[in-house]
């Protein structure tokens, strides 16, 4: 089902772009609104984040599904052919990271969200970048008590 069949606020009649037009973008802002016309297919009405949401998810779902069909190599293996900053990460990073991206991109094919792949592949790329950088090895330490710090000043 989808999520405008779910969620009554997101199907609006095309008059309301006239009568509340206000409401009905603050609702596109939110997700994707169908709008229903009397006289043709209904219109999908979302702000550009969204469309460039699908679009990435998209691209994404493609380099998968072309190293996925591969069947030489580990799933790891394969998607560090698409994903290249994969080979930072330690050998069992990277099949963690490959088995949650393809568990995200599953929940967000199957749920229409895009985020759900979208922010897994962000967060794991950004892992690497930090080990690439050496921030895996830094000596931490850790505050035993808080400490208060001064407000800035504008």
């Amino acid at each position: 089902m989808t999520a405008s069949a779910t969620n009554p606020n997101t199907v609006r009649r095309s008059s309301d772009l006239s009568k509340r037009p206000a409401e009905v973008f603050a609702a596109a802002d939110q997700q994707p609104v169908t709008i229903t016309r009397r006289d043709g297919d209904p219109l999908v009405l979302m702000s550009r984040r969204q469309v460039d949401q699908q679009a990435k998810l998209l691209e994404v779902a493609a380099q998968l599904v072309g190293v996925l069909l591969d069947e030489t190599a580990s799933p790891a293996e394969r998607l560090t052919t698409a994903f290249p900053w994969m080979l930072a990460l330690a050998p069992a990073d990277r099949e963690a990271c490959a088995r949650e991206l393809i568990d995200a991109a599953r929940a967000s094919f199957s749920t229409n969200q895009p985020a759900l792949l979208l922010t897994e592949l962000t967060a794991w790329q950004e892992t690497a970048v930090a080990v690439a950088a050496g921030w895996d090895k830094a000596d931490v330490q850790w505050l035993n008590q808080p400490t208060i710090v001064e407000h800035p000043t504008p």
